[in-house]
């Protein structure tokens, strides 16, 4: 077999392994956002949990190979084991969510310098070679913007719903409608947008500062026919948490953060199923 034959060969192996894996999950769920920094990581892990507290079986992906955060957020810090018999990935398990990044695989502050292909050549080995089980939900939390990895996540996965992260100010909206329209464009059959830091609540009186602007999320959605699943706002206590490795969701259940995302993640298991 000539080489050209055998990487086709390995290629197709690999996509029935993804077919396997994934024809065993119910709902598969992409998060990404059209820019960095608006809290994407913390919507996707805090989601997450929000839908495992609401009986849920889940699953959550890292797919943000350059800049891999979730292990820190969640608290791990040991490496996956792997399968002696199969050669499969196992996830690592914290508080009941089985979660796979590549975070734990190298050095501690070690650059990924890879280029396109190899990152979404590790995106397609996570989810072929990792043992996800029955899954009633998998998230894969995406780097920001309309790369490689989002390309390679929604032709691979094959998800039934995307959440585009973005915050109330102009500047995030911009680059929000260009990730919703890139999921219109895969053909992604429910598309959501999730409003983060709306509102600076204010540790001392309580009172929200609208830091960022209020209600652009909800109105982009409603321009561009798009579902709206909910705003989330800005406490101290989710930064906190997120640096603990602590998910606020978990660590502070009585929370406005812990409300709104309790309150998204029963419009996602409603919005997915209808």
């Amino acid at each position: 077999m000539d080489p050209k034959q055998n990487q086709n060969s390995t290629l197709q192996e690999q996509d029935k392994k993804i077919k396997d894996n994934l024809d065993i999950i119910k709902h598969r769920i992409v998060v990404f956002s059209g820019k960095g920094g608006v809290g994407k990581s913390t919507v996707a892990v805090n989601l997450s949990y929000a839908l495992l507290q609401q009986g849920s079986s889940v699953g959550l992906l890292d797919a943000d190979i350059t800049g891999p955060n979730v292990p820190k957020m969640v608290g791990l810090d040991d490496s996956p084991s792997i399968d002696e018999s199969t050669k499969q990935i196992i996830p690592q398990i914290k508080d009941g969510l089985q979660v796979i990044s590549i975070a734990p695989m190298i050095p501690a502050d070690a650059p990924i310098i890879w280029r396109g292909p190899l990152r979404s050549g590790a995106i397609s080995q996570f989810l072929a070679d990792v043992v996800w089980g029955r899954l009633d939900y998998l998230l894969a939390d995406l780097p920001p913007g309309t790369g490689d990895e989002v390309l390679t996540a929604a032709q691979k996965m094959l998800p039934q719903m995307a959440i585009v992260v973005t915050t109330p100010q102009e500047v995030s909206l911009i680059d929000c409608r260009r990730a919703v329209n890139m999921a219109k464009k895969l053909q992604i059959k429910k598309i959501a947008v999730v409003e983060n830091m709306a509102g600076l609540v204010c540790p001392h009186c309580n009172e929200t500062i609208d830091f960022f602007g209020r209600g652009g999320g909800e109105k982009m959605a409603q321009e561009m026919d798009v579902s709206f699943l909910g705003s989330i706002p800005m406490e101290m206590s989710t930064r906190e948490s997120g640096d603990q490795g602590k998910p606020v969701v978990i660590e502070h259940p009585e929370g406005r953060t812990a409300s709104a995302f309790a309150e998204i993640a029963k419009k996602t298991i409603d919005f997915i199923a209808s």
